[in-house]
């Protein structure tokens, strides 16, 4: 028995597929036979680019080079924010080290 795996589109298909109903006026289903997928996948690209284009993300890899752009840029931020908040704990950590050393030799004088 074959197991029967899912096709991966890539975004910029899945894009194409949508533009076809929403800038082009194709239906759902003449859209997806001429683009060789199935109706539920193509409806959902749909639901998803309209979204898209009135500001709503979803979770679903994004339709949009913007949106792509976006969520890569988030997740940049959201490293640099991380990294900011460790070093800010080095330091004050650091200082805590430092000050405890002075007095340590200021008392031995």
């Amino acid at each position: 028995m074959t197991k029967r795996t899912r096709p991966n589109f890539a975004p910029e298909f899945r894009l194409e597929c949508a533009q076809l109903v929403v800038d082009k006026g194709y239906s759902v289903i003449e859209a997806s036979q001429a683009m060789n997928v199935g109706k539920s996948s193509l409806d959902k690209w749909v639901r998803q680019l309209k979204g898209e284009r009135n500001g709503i993300t979803s979770k679903a890899t994004p339709l949009t080079p913007d949106q792509l752009e976006i969520r890569e840029l988030k997740k940049r931020i959201a490293s640099i924010e991380e990294e900011k908040e460790i070093l800010k704990k080095a330091v004050v950590i650091s200082r805590g080290s430092a000050t405890q050393c002075l007095i340590i030799s200021v008392g031995v004088e």
